[in-house]
Order: structure tokens, then C-alpha cells, then sequence
């Protein structure tokens, strides 16, 4: 901590040696101290916890938020893996309103275009719904990040296949259909 009380320099989040997968580490046959506890008795819960309104609320364009189809299909991709308890639901909530909103900036782009008109002078400007795609992207990466590394570190079966972040794309394109 420097004199005035900022927390500057120091190790940066993220750096440092890179851990193994634990699905490597219990290939090697090495788990280091990692406990894997045998298949549990098919227990019967719920199947996933309610989506909370924000989620589901009205756009102002009248076209649908798809936040919620975000966030259900991420929770089972979760599930599928085992980890669903160990990612925390806030950041589940912000992935899937990230990828909405990055949607939605995307929608605006193609609806309106790459320029837009000053509100003073009248010149041709570079749309704003540009950087706040940019921006909304970058978002829904560092959280993607953060989900992945916690199945990464801890799911003992193969953990790849599809994802909910492979099919942004489709999703993007699928949102289109459904308002035009």
C-alpha cells in the first residue's frame, strides 16, 4: 500500500503459474491433496434456482431480453460439469446480462448503422452503440473467463465440448430472426 493510502503495484490479478486442469492432474495421477469423492445416490432437488425478474424484464424497444435463456442454459451447462455449486449466481446473472446487452448493442448496429449524427453540430460521428458493443464484449469474455477457470479447477470429468460462449454468434443471429 503506497503513503496515500492506494493499493498500487503489487502482483496483478491472474499472473503467476498457471494450474493444471484437475482432470490432467488426475490423469497423471496426481490430484494433490484433491479428494474424489465417489458418484453420489441419485438425490432429487430442484433443478435449477429461479431466474431472478431482472432478468426477464421488458426492453424499452419492445423486443425480448434473452437474459434469461442465457443464464438457464449456462446453469445446466454447469450442472452437466458438477460445478454448478461452486460458481457464485450473481456472476452467472451478469454473464447471461452481458451477452443480452452485447446483443442488443449488435441489434442497434445493424438497425441504425455505423454513424451517427452529432447533436450539436449535425456531423457524421461513429455510432455509440459501436464501443458499448466493444465494451459489453470484453465484459462478457472476462466473466466467461471467470466461470471457466472454476470448472477448469475443479470438474473431474472431461469438461469441454459445447458451451454457452461457443454459440454467441448463433444466439446473436437467432435474436434477429425472432424480431424481425
Amino acid at each position: 500500500m503506497a503513503k496515500d493510502g492506494t493499493n498500487r503495484g503489487g502482483q496483478r490479478v491472474g499472473s503467476g503459474r498457471k494450474s493444471k486442469a484437475l482432470t490432467d492432474k488426475i490423469a497423471v495421477g496426481k490430484a494433490d491433496g484433491a479428494m474424489i469423492l465417489p458418484k453420489p445416490a441419485d438425490i432429487e432437488g430442484a433443478e435449477m434456482p429461479p431466474v431472478k425478474e431482472y432478468l426477464k424484464a421488458a426492453q424499452k424497444n419492445g423486443k425480448d431480453l434473452c437474459a434469461e435463456e442465457v443464464y438457464k442454459e449456462t446453469f445446466l451447462w454447469l450442472k452437466a460439469r458438477g460445478c454448478e455449486a461452486l460458481v457464485n449466481n450473481q456472476l452467472i446473472e451478469q454473464y447471461a446480462m452481458s451477452v443480452s446487452r452485447w446483443i442488443q448493442c449488435e441489434d442497434a448496429i445493424s438497425e441504425f448503422g455505423f454513424l451517427a449524427k452529432h447533436p450539436t453540430t449535425g456531423n457524421a460521428i461513429a455510432s455509440p452503440y459501436v464501443a458499448m458493443s466493444q465494451t459489453y464484449m470484453k465484459q462478457v469474455n472476462q466473466t466467461w473467463y471467470q466461470i471457466y477457470q472454476v470448472v477448469k479447477e475443479n470438474c473431474s470429468v472431461e469438461y469441454g465440448g459445447k458451451s454457452p460462449q461457443d454459440d454467441l454468434m448463433e444466439r446473436l443471429l437467432s435474436a434477429r430472426k425472432g424480431n424481425q
